[in-house]
């Protein structure tokens, strides 16, 4: 029995459960037509002449009703005098049309109004009314409620059969009412378990959000949000945007929030705050989306914040990185380039370039390693930056290459070059010795956008027509150091071309002889290099050694003259002594270049290793990176024989000859041209035979062009001479020639 009472409980609705300003809604409006019942009612009385006691009674009734359902509170009490009032109007009616059937529809009517209240009391209210004034007003007043005889005989009976048709008639609005309810129950529960997913999803995420009215309010905000902005105990109530701990530090844009007013479409855009409560500088990624009502009106923004402080600072870092060189924070070559290029179109006036380069670093790096050649670059760029003018752009370009930028004429650039001279003089501690570097300069003007790349390259020349001219100085450019350039890029191809034609034939090797002043045979050689052009010219070697110098192409090139210096020897036996192959400082300190010689004695086995003579100027032994004596010895070891050549002109001949093992000494052609009639130089060179001999080395005196010099070398003994007197270089099958006929005269 419970069970069916607790099933029938079920299908009844429970009433209420509207809203406030739902139920205002619905009560204004029934109030209203309550009311409006009055006049409709008069009018009625008016066309039926029926404005009588019982008319005034349901007009005064009424309108007290109405006063009651505006003047009550709460819901209850007003909304049944709403009830008692329609049961009242619809009496009224009923008694004004004498007890007419078709006026009692009027109950039918109100019945269904006061279902919107949607609540059992005014709604019970009306049918218990409605059933007890059918049965009084018909047990007293008959013809005024009935208009047929079977209900004046028995008024409850019709009274309680209109209560139940009224009932009935009201039986699909309670239907209706009741799948109202549980509509609106499944509405809530999916609107509840929306409303669980969104506090998942708003409250627990950890990104910063916030629902704002168009006010300024903050409706809502998540933890993340109120721990971001510092007020992790919550927000007061009305706090605002303007209320915000937050300073704006980017003055001249449209403030956030009336960015986020205007703007119809979702917004994202990124500012830059400083948080008061920590004084923190933040980057801020906002995302805001508007909610509007149907009718457009704005109703809440919403807005979710990503702090990107620390992807901005990773950017800022890696644009740093880019701009600048990780080993001095320097300029980068790419930014100096690209502020060059700004500073020559901004600036209406010329501008300075200083090119420098740091004089034998390799030097430094090989004696001291990399770690102190770091420093000296790190120390470098400190003294730089202090030198020159604040205004200047500085730059390292790689390796031990600065450059600097300012503007300014060029004297204001010779007064900063010889002020840094002047600065990179002083000596500097690394790894706690003392260290003295010297730079080579190149300066230059110029003037106007797109004379960058110009600049920098006109720079360059003039550095290293500082660097050849001996370093630790200043070279202005010149448009003749521009020709220089040309010759030297002209060379550069030239050469490079040749080495990778057929060396044999692009790059023959010619032979210069070396003669004996006892008996004038022919006792060696020296290999010298020619070019043969495309169009077949002869070039010497003064047009290509010294970029093939430069570019590190002296190395393949030396090793193909002493391939073919070999296997001319092998060619011509015993006729010819030795042949003598200049070797450059480059190749000198080539890793390989030992092992080299060693594969190319063991590729001629019948070849004494003595007939091999390498020439090694003291500017060579000088320059050079690498443990001269060491790397000589290693060569003296395979066999071969050492040649010190144009000896005289280094700094310290003198010094080299006791500490350099070389077993012949090349007397350079300023001190034998005008030997015979130049006193001191013979004296000079008979002091260096005298020594010589003593430290058991032969000599040969170079650049012998007339029999003067010759008779003079043949009375002081010095054993050999080379030069024009006795023959030119020769090509080698010309050289072959010249030796047999001068091995046939020397038989006669």
């Amino acid at each position: 029995m419970l069970t069916r009472l607790s099933a029938i409980r079920g299908w009844i609705p429970a009433g209420g459960g509207l809203r406030d300003e739902d139920w205002a809604g619905r009560h204004r409006l029934l109030t209203l037509l309550l009311a409006a019942t009055v006049p409709l009612l008069t009018a009625f009385g008016v066309f039926r002449d029926a404005l009588a006691t019982d008319w005034l009674v349901t007009i005064l009734a009424v309108l007290g009703c109405v006063v009651a359902a505006v003047s009550l509170r709460p819901r209850r009490l007003p909304s049944t005098f709403v009830a008692l009032g329609f049961t009242i109007a619809c009496a009224g009616f009923v008694t004004m049309c004498h007890g007419l059937t078709e006026a009692h529809f009027s109950f039918f009517i109100a019945a269904a109004a006061l279902a919107l209240y949607r609540d059992w009391t005014p709604f019970g209210m009306f049918l218990l009314a409605t059933t007890v004034q059918h049965a009084v007003f018909g047990a007293t007043h008959g013809d005024h409620t009935y208009d047929h005889h079977s209900a004046l005989v028995h008024p409850w009976v019709w009274a309680l059969l209109h209560g139940g048709a009224v009932l009935l008639a009201a039986a699909f609005q309670v239907i209706g009412w009741r799948l109202t309810e549980n509509e609106e129950r499944r509405a809530e529960e999916n609107l509840n378990e929306s409303n669980a997913q969104l506090t998942v999803a708003f409250d627990e995420t950890p990104v910063p959000m916030a629902m704002i009215a168009p006010d300024g309010v903050i409706l809502r905000s998540n933890e993340a949000y109120r721990d971001w902005i510092g007020m992790s105990d919550g927000l007061p109530p009305g706090f605002t945007v303007a209320d915000l701990p937050v300073t704006p530090l980017d003055a001249d844009v449209e403030p956030l929030f009336d960015l986020l007013l205007r703007s119809a479409e979702p917004v994202t855009v990124t500012r830059r705050f400083r948080r008061e409560t920590d004084g923190a500088i933040v980057w801020v990624e906002m995302h805001s989306t508007a909610l509007h009502d149907r009718d457009g009106r704005l109703r809440l923004i919403f807005v979710h914040c990503l702090d990107v402080t620390s992807n901005r600072r990773h950017a800022e870092e890696l644009r740093h990185q880019v701009r600048h060189d990780s080993l001095t924070g320097l300029l980068s070559r790419a930014a100096f380039e690209q502020d060059l290029a700004a500073l020559l179109a901004e600036h209406p006036g010329p501008a300075c370039l200083l090119y420098l380069d740091v004089d034998r670093f390799k030097t430094i790096n090989d004696g001291s390693g990399h770690g102190a050649g770091d420093e000296v670059l790190r120390t470098l760029a400190d003294r730089l930056s202090a030198t020159v003018p604040g205004s200047s752009l500085i730059a390292r370009l790689g390796g031990d290459e600065f450059v600097v930028a300012l503007p300014g004429t060029l004297e204001n650039g010779w007064d900063v070059a010889d002020a840094l001279v002047s600065a990179f003089a002083e000596p500097m501690d690394i790894g706690g010795s003392r260290m003295q570097v010297a730079v080579s300069i190149g300066l230059t003007v110029a003037q106007g956008a797109g004379q960058a790349e110009d600049a920098v390259l006109a720079a360059d020349t003039a550095m290293y027509t500082a660097k050849r001219s001996g370093g630790n100085r200043v070279e202005a450019f010149s448009d003749e150091m521009r020709v220089s350039v040309r010759r030297r890029v002209v060379s550069e191809a030239r050469l490079r071309e040749a080495l990778a034609g057929d060396p044999v034939e692009t790059l023959p090797v010619w032979f210069q002889p070396v003669v004996s002043t006892a008996d004038r045979r022919i006792v060696g050689a020296e290999a010298l290099v020619r070019m043969r052009t495309p169009d077949g010219e002869i070039l010497a070697p003064g047009h290509f050694i010294a970029a093939a110098e430069e570019t590190g192409l002296v190395v393949p090139l030396g090793e193909h003259v002493l391939r073919i210096a070999v296997s001319h020897l092998m060619e011509w036996g015993d006729a010819l002594g030795y042949v003598s192959v200049n070797v450059s400082p480059r190749q000198l300190g080539e890793p390989g270049f030992v092992p080299m010689l060693a594969e190319l004695l063991a590729a001629h086995p019948g070849l004494d290793p003595s007939r091999l003579v390498l020439e090694i100027t003291e500017t060579a032994l000088l320059s050079s990176s690498v443990d001269v004596q060491e790397r000589l010895q290693m060569i003296k070891a395979l066999g071969m024989r050492i040649a010190l050549d144009d000896f005289g002109t280094g700094y310290s001949s003198l010094t080299w000859l006791q500490s350099v093992p070389a077993d012949v000494v090349k007397l350079d052609r300023s001190f034998v041209a005008g030997l015979a009639a130049d006193p001191r130089k013979s004296s000079i060179i008979s002091a260096v035979l005298w020594l010589a001999r003593s430290l058991g080395m032969s000599v040969t005196a170079e650049g012998v062009e007339d029999e003067a010099d010759w008779n003079t070398l043949r009375s002081a003994d010095c054993p050999a001479v080379q030069g024009y007197y006795i023959s030119k270089p020769l090509p080698a099958t010309e050289f072959a020639t010249f030796l047999a006929s001068f091995a046939g005269a020397a038989a006669a």
